[in-house]
């Protein structure tokens, strides 16, 4: 069976980062952790999914995705100085979740979520980046299909529930599962 439209697709791969002999691996997918997600159905990058349509079952692929394609360009306004005093409960600053290197669920004023990571506290402010991980990044993805079917209605329904696949939502990174959204718009 061949990746078209609504197949349920599963994937390994090697996903570097960089330009030339400055790669960097940043994940990867193994049989035991496959990439799988819905082809077609938003779930990842347009430019991921062009690159294997059509593939069949053993099929490998290498293909890389500039930034453009992929997360777009680091933006120095996305890098924001926030009054430390929204960061407190009860009264006082959370110094267990708001520190340095530390990704933090957030929402903008329009009631979108988004996570921002810590880059400093510092006096009365705390500078996070609400850019990508990957924004700026050259992704350059080296892998094998794995699998193609159509997907049951339980894998539809863990798909799409918060704590499926996280390859491809915004909302949540899934870190330690072998899955941090990659894919993800």
């Amino acid at each position: 069976m061949k990746i078209t439209n609504n197949k349920l697709v599963s994937v390994t791969y090697d996903l570097n980062v960089g330009e030339g002999d400055q790669l960097e691996l940043m994940e990867r997918a193994t049989t035991e952790v496959p990439l799988k997600f819905i082809y077609g159905t938003g779930m990842m990058l347009p430019a991921f999914e062009d690159a294997l349509e059509g593939l069949h079952v053993g099929d490998s692929f290498k293909f890389t995705l500039s930034p453009a394609e992929a997360y777009g360009e680091f933006n120095e306004e996305n890098v924001l100085e926030l009054p430390k005093n929204i960061f407190e409960v009860d009264g006082k600053f959370d110094e267990d979740m708001i520190k340095e290197g530390n990704t933090v669920p957030m929402m903008d004023s329009n009631g979108n979520k988004l996570n921002g990571s810590v880059i400093e506290v510092k006096g009365d402010v705390v500078i996070m980046d609400f850019n990508h991980p990957l924004a700026g990044e050259t992704l350059h993805f080296n892998g094998e299909i794995i699998d193609v079917h159509e997907p049951t209605a339980e894998e539809i329904a863990e798909m799409s529930s918060p704590h499926g696949c996280c390859c491809g939502c915004d909302d949540d990174d899934c870190g330690e599962s072998g899955c941090n959204g990659c894919g993800s718009h």
